[in-house]
């Protein structure tokens, strides 16, 4: 029976309008949402994220010519740029990382619903891409090379797609083994997070450092390396800032810490403030068992940390720390399994209300006379008031062997 707005008392209009106006917003939202984007191989998948509800979605996929790298969203949400490479330890069966001869980073137009439409044609790289940034304005793209260690910045175009390199005026020192690269929020600087190399039986460790460059419009200069103890012992990973303080987190890998640096609109402090394990028994170097990427909570009062085991053995968790407000100083206060191997990647949704991890690896494990096979997967969790994590479920993506090297959250719009 059709309802009459004209026979409406006062109040039922009211409410009915209400009621209108509450469905369109839904639908708005509906439509916007938040996606999430998961490279499983060659393979990008596009997910929606349901963030009320702590679930996600498979609406799409595409094909890239390599194996998906990292990714990284424009300030306008408007753009994704992956890079991906046919090279790499994404591609190594056998522990030797192939350097391959197809490396490159495609442009994507994301629209309201995560819908990617690619933005002009691929733009070739010298060799695999590790990393890949972009600066504040979104004008230059920003890429580290492992192997060789290297950077590059390339223009972004007026229409979004990928633009020229950009020549720097003189040779970059990357370190050995860049596995990161960030622009500082003030847009003045640069970091490249080299990593170095453990020792083997055949040869010596390699040193870590942070490379720290000057930066305007593209162009680096002015080097600097902060190095602690001649970078032995400074596997240093991946780094993320404080949406509002100075402080920046690093993960520093075979060693299983989290440290703290004091930052400028022109660089770091060569001393770090804080030092702290990311293992519940405070534990540092470890066979097998390494940290990976670093997030801090969008509300600034949370950082986030993978810790990573061996396929044969070892913790694969999220390890959660609160920030000391007034320092800047993290304290652990959970360690939670991610329900999966190796969690290379992690994202958090734009409001901090959900984290989802990317665990990289399918592994068998036996359960007695039985083996059980855990896909590479998406763990979804809900981010509660106090910062830990609560386990909601698992999103299996496993395609074959290849792994889920990367995955990200972008809000649309």
């Amino acid at each position: 029976m059709p309802i009459h707005v004209a026979r409406l008392g006062i109040g039922a209009t009211i409410a009915l309008m209400c009621l209108v106006a509450f469905a369109a917003q839904h639908v708005a939202h509906a439509q916007t949402g938040v996606a999430l984007y998961a490279g499983v191989g060659e393979e990008l998948v596009t997910f929606g994220v349901d963030v009320e509800h702590a679930t996600l979605s498979r609406h799409s996929s595409l094909m890239l010519p390599g194996f998906i790298q990292e990714a990284w969203t424009s300030p306008s949400g408007t753009f994704l740029y992956v890079a991906w490479s046919n090279g790499g330890s994404s591609y190594a069966g056998s522990g030797v990382e192939p350097r391959g001869d197809q490396h490159g980073i495609t442009a994507f137009r994301v629209d309201s619903r995560g819908v990617l439409q690619q933005q002009g044609p691929p733009a070739s790289l010298r060799s695999r891409p590790i990393h890949i940034t972009g600066d504040g304005p979104g004008r230059h793209l920003l890429v580290a090379y492992n192997d060789p260690s290297g950077v590059s910045v390339h223009a972004i175009n007026a229409d979004g797609s990928v633009g020229a390199e950009v020549a720097q005026a003189s040779s970059i020192d990357a370190g050995i083994y860049a596995h990161q690269v960030r622009v500082l929020p003030s847009n003045r600087a640069v970091v490249l997070v080299t990593r170095g190399n453990e020792p083997t039986a055949s040869s010596r460790e390699d040193p870590g450092a942070l490379k720290v460059f000057h930066y305007d419009g593209g162009k680096l200069s002015d080097e600097i390396s902060i190095a602690p103890q001649n970078g032995l012992g400074f596997r240093s990973r991946h780094l993320d800032f404080h949406p509002t303080r100075p402080w920046v987190f690093l993960t520093i890998e075979a060693q299983n810490r989290l440290q703290v640096y004091r930052r400028s609109d022109v660089g770091l402090e060569p001393i770090s403030l804080f030092s702290a394990s990311t293992l519940a028994d405070g534990g540092g170097v470890r066979s097998g068992q390494t940290a990976s990427t670093v997030h801090v909570h969008p509300g600034g009062q949370f950082v986030y940390v993978g810790n990573r085991g061996a396929p044969t053995g070892g913790l694969n968790e999220i390890a959660v720390f609160r920030i000391n407000e007034a320092t800047g100083e993290p304290s652990l206060i959970q360690n939670v399994d991610t329900h999966g191997f190796t969690p290379r990647t992690f994202a958090l949704d734009p409001s901090g209300r959900l984290l989802v991890v990317g665990n990289q690896n399918s592994v068998s494990i036996r359960d007695g006379a039985s083996t059980t096979r855990v896909p590479a997967n998406l763990a979804v969790f809900r981010i509660g008031s106090d910062g830990k994590l609560a386990f909601v479920q698992r999103y299996d993506v496993a395609v074959g062997q290849k792994p889920l090297w990367w995955m990200g959250i972008v809000a649309p719009r």
